[in-house]
């Protein structure tokens, strides 16, 4: 049945970029939406990255991008105070073995410098293996920056989600936008059964940001994607560095990362491959390959026998387009700042926001957020917005007293469902009631499956909490939404 409702403003897409500027309206007095195509927020790009808490050394100096890095960095941690969100600042190593990498560890040296970036240092190769040992030998120099940081990309998306609900943002799901356009001084939005209007619509739906804004005016912008993909050691291995080690290649093309994750394993990646017009997200032989080489030749004491999964990932490459005949064209060059494209009176685009995206999702919110409120020459605060999100409750991070006094209040936190990672009934049932509706909801919010076993233990037990819980059949329960059922093929049916 259809609804119409109408709001000050409406954000299109629940990635990490949506659902920050979505927390950011809230905190003006405007009645705001999020919309969102899928069954739950954080599935598209935003569920697929390194990682990595960016200082600004690899961005040009005086651009948008350059700018926000440096000023989200230095906020980090409070970000991640206010929602609960783990940060670890790693600091990280750009190594090069040759002429060629000594002349872009000087040029990210210096780049950072005028950025604003602070303590950054060139290293000799030795002292550079003196802080990571791991590393092979022959480093001829070095960058450290001790402001590079790690987070959990996934709870920081959730959590952003979170606090723009609890701030009174209203939110659809499974709502794929289908029509935009304006009338009068509206935005009519048609997603999913429900005709929406609204004064501005802030457009950040990934790879699809471009499509979505050409419902309304001429193309300006298209991504054309690039796949990645990425290896996951387990957690015996993730003290093998220390720092976030980049490692920048004699020749063209991508070099290694390596990244000690905030939960204590290593994450290898990416390699880099064309995505084509509708990239998926399956691992593919020669990226791995790529992955695996290039492991033996900077770090060839690693075990990677360690490794317990490989995911794929699409990263969005914007370019400007021109009109050739009846087609549009991509430039030659790609556009190397973020591109937030404002081509019609009360409607944004973030389209091809890519690294360092995650690190500058919460500074592109604020300013998008701020716009949009000037705007509607509504740009009062809230007075009653609150940017802190309450902690979940996490057993295994508790000493043994406060682990006994919680499972004494709620038995559930008393049952462990994941042994690899520790995660209790209780723990998947607030995922549960925070929106999980898949089992990689639920991995997502609280890492049940992300251990050494990849939920071959706990995984049927998380469907049948699943199943109780939001009271469907099992048959109707999916891995990550449509298309990928869990139950099925002649096993399942005797």
């Amino acid at each position: 049945m259809s609804t119409e409702e109408r709001f000050d403003a409406v954000v299109l897409g629940g990635g990490l970029l949506g659902c920050f500027a979505a927390r950011h309206l809230t905190s003006y007095q405007l009645r705001c939406a999020l919309i969102e195509a899928r069954e739950d927020v954080c599935t598209g790009i935003s569920r697929g990255n390194s990682a990595i808490i960016y200082t600004g050394c690899d961005n040009k100096p005086g651009t948008l991008k350059a700018r926000l890095c440096v000023q989200a960095n230095r906020a980090f941690e409070e970000l991640c105070a206010q929602l609960s969100v783990p940060f670890v600042r790693r600091g990280s190593l750009l190594v090069s073995y040759g002429p060629r990498g000594d002349y872009v560890v000087r040029r990210k040296y210096h780049q950072g410098l005028e950025n604003g970036v602070e303590n950054l240092e060139i290293l000799t190769g030795t002292q550079a293996v003196a802080l990571e040992p791991g590393l092979a030998s022959g480093i001829s120099s070095a960058l450290l920056a001790p402001g590079t940081g790690v987070t959990d990309p996934w709870a920081l998306c959730f959590a952003a989600y979170e606090n723009a609900k609890a701030n009174g943002c209203q939110i659809y799901l499974n709502a794929p936008v289908t029509a935009l356009c304006r009338e009068g001084k509206d935005w009519i939005v048609t997603a999913g059964p429900h005709t929406i209007r609204a004064g501005v619509v802030l457009n950040c739906c990934g790879l699809e940001a471009h499509r979505i804004q050409e419902l309304c005016t001429s193309p300006t912008v298209r991504v054309i994607p690039d796949r990645a993909d990425y290896l996951v050691l387990d957690q015996t291995a993730g003290p093998y560095v220390r720092h976030v080690i980049f490692q920048e290649p004699e020749e063209k093309g991508k070099g290694l990362t390596l990244v000690p994750t905030t939960d204590g394993k290593l994450l290898l990646g990416p390699s880099e491959q064309p995505g084509g017009d509708c990239p998926d997200r399956a691992v593919t032989l020669e990226g791995l390959d790529f992955l695996r080489r290039m492991a033996a030749r900077i770090v060839p004491g690693l075990d990677l026998g360690q490794v317990i999964r490989a995911f794929g990932a699409v990263r969005p490459n914007p370019f400007y387009v021109r009109r050739e005949c009846d087609a549009w064209v991509p430039e030659t060059r790609g556009i190397h700042s973020f591109t937030i494209d404002n081509p019609c009176p009360g409607l944004w685009s973030l389209i091809g926001i890519k690294t360092p995206g995650l690190t500058c999702a919460d500074a592109l919110g604020t300013m998008l957020a701020g716009q949009a409120a000037t705007y509607l020459e509504k740009d009062a605060p809230n007075p009653n917005f609150n940017p802190c999100r309450s902690p979940t409750p996490r057993p295994r991070d508790l000493d043994s007293t406060a682990r006994r006094a919680l499972v004494q209040t709620d038995p559930t936190y008393g049952r462990v469902i994941c042994r690899c990672e520790d995660v209790t009934e209780g723990e998947i049932m607030d995922a549960i009631r925070r929106g999980a509706v898949t089992l990689d909801g639920v991995k997502r919010r609280v890492g049940a499956g992300l251990g050494r076993c990849q939920g071959s233990w706990c995984g049927d037990q998380v469907l049948e909490i699943l199943t109780r819980e939001l009271g469907i059949s099992p048959w109707d329960v999916t891995q990550d939404g449509p298309g990928s059922p869990l139950l099925g093929g002649k096993r399942h049916e005797l």
